[in-house]
């Protein structure tokens, strides 16, 4: 199994009632990817990513556009310590 590498997105923008959250976690089911997103109450949405270096990458390049009716302005990215996630869920808003 390759190594786990984990990192905590913010997505800012209009990113909320877009379908950004499912559209998520589709994407990261495609890629195997690990993890959680949320809306946050600032509007933002933010998730935590884990899978391969590879897998983390092209999520993070998708969420840099998100689903089609969403308009990404800004995404921050930061290292993660990896967790003992099995799937990818969407979380209540935080």
């Amino acid at each position: 199994m390759s190594e786990q590498v984990a990192r905590r997105l913010r997505i800012e923008g209009r990113v909320q009632g877009v379908w950004f959250r499912e559209s998520m976690r589709q994407e990261a089911e495609a890629l195997g990817i690990t993890g959680w997103v949320r809306n946050r109450m600032d509007g933002s949405v933010e998730a935590v990513v884990q899978g391969t270096a590879e897998a983390v990458r092209d999520i993070t390049d998708w969420a840099r556009r998100g689903p089609d009716h969403a308009v990404v302005e800004r995404l921050e990215e930061a290292d993660e310590a990896p967790g003992a996630f099995t799937a990818f869920e969407k979380r209540p808003t935080a």
